[in-house]
């Protein structure tokens, strides 16, 4: 038997209620396959514990947390605590503390859930944002200068190397060769504008194109690739973009595939030198926490990614399973899809799938 330890962050809001949908269904999946086995540590770390200690989480918190198989974060954000201090000092530590260079994103359509695009289905909406984690546009270098006088100056620098660039594109040529759709890969830009980052991002992704003479290649200024999937969509597989143009896009994304209740993440350091984070990407929800109506697709999707990442992708397709047979029943489902069921209602409907399957 395979036990693997994984640390739990619920964070704020409706992170702390999906997060139980989560582990609920990872404990669904021990018993039923016996073969696996999971131990929690939960860790209090939010904007809650921001207020009581002035910190994020604890100094040494990378080292309670590297030496786990796995992390799994709910969602942190409250009013009152800045979101520059709730993302910096929390997420964006663990991301840049361990190296976690690759963000991914699944951007599919499920059945049973309607797309605000008129005419797309389920096989037009499937593609796989690979997006730069750890440096770009969030690599936090600048700072302001005499910020109390009229003449007030902020300087934000962002930073891509030629290590970090090149490791991130191969992973995405690498996807884009055994992914099953059209093995293309799209790179997002703005070399137009951003004379030195981007057209160092664009020299180095024509460099990796002539070694991956099988992956379809294109490239898109980034307002055109927002333009492109809502008139397109079906035209893209894996798209790899900066860490800003990749997390607004993938936003958009989540609206073209039902919405943030289905906007799954995965933070990977790909060499497993550190422990991965999996979180689901729709942000605390400050304003229903606690009804109990929260969507918990996304957190269960993210669950499903993390036991791909672990080795168990048999047993992560049986939890995406579970997810669309519920979704094919409309009174199961939550209130933001429709329907009238609550956030644990939902998380028992798939572990009951995942029993019958």
């Amino acid at each position: 038997m395979k036990n693997y330890r994984i640390a739990v962050i619920p964070g704020d809001g409706i992170g702390i209620e999906v997060m139980r949908e989560g582990i609920k269904v990872l404990e669904s999946v021990s018993q039923l396959t016996g073969d696996l086995q999971f131990s929690f540590d939960h860790y209090d770390w939010s904007c809650e514990y921001y207020a009581k200690n002035g910190v994020m989480m604890p100094k040494d918190g990378l080292k309670r947390l590297e030496a786990y198989d796995a992390i799994l974060l709910g969602a942190v954000g409250y009013p009152g605590v800045p979101d520059h201090i709730s993302l910096r000092e929390l997420l964006l530590e663990i991301r840049q503390g361990f190296d976690q260079y690759i963000n991914l994103r699944p951007i599919k359509l499920l059945p049973h859930v309607q797309c605000p695009v008129i005419g797309q289905t389920p096989e037009t909406v499937d593609m796989v944002f690979i997006r730069e984690n750890t440096e770009g546009e969030y690599a936090g270098a600048g700072g302001i200068f005499r910020e109390t006088s009229p003449e007030a100056c902020a300087v934000q620098s962002s930073i891509f190397t030629r290590r970090t660039t090149e490791k991130v594109m191969r992973y995405a040529f690498e996807l884009a060769r055994k992914r099953g759709k059209y093995h293309k890969l799209t790179s997002v830009t703005k070399s137009n504008a951003l004379n030195y980052s981007m057209v160092f991002w664009d020299h180095i992704f024509d460099e990796l194109a002539s070694e991956y003479a099988d992956v379809q290649t294109e490239q898109c200024h980034v307002d055109a690739m927002a333009m492109y999937m809502i008139q397109r969509p079906q035209d893209f597989d894996v798209v790899v973009a900066s860490n800003l143009f990749g997390d607004i896009l993938t936003d958009l994304g989540a609206a073209l595939q039902g919405g943030l209740g289905f906007a799954a993440g995965a933070n990977i350091n790909p060499e497993r030198k550190y422990p991965s984070m999996f979180e689901p990407v729709h942000g605390s929800a400050p304003q229903i926490a606690g009804r109990g109506i929260a969507n918990p697709m996304a957190m269960i999707w993210t669950v499903k990614m993390m036991l791909d990442f672990l080795g168990h992708e048999s047993y992560g397709e049986c939890v995406l399973s579970a997810m669309m047979k519920v979704l094919a029943d409309p009174n199961a489902i939550t209130p933001d899809l429709g329907g009238k069921g609550t956030t644990a209602s939902v998380g028992d409907a798939i572990c009951r799938q995942l029993h019958m399957l």
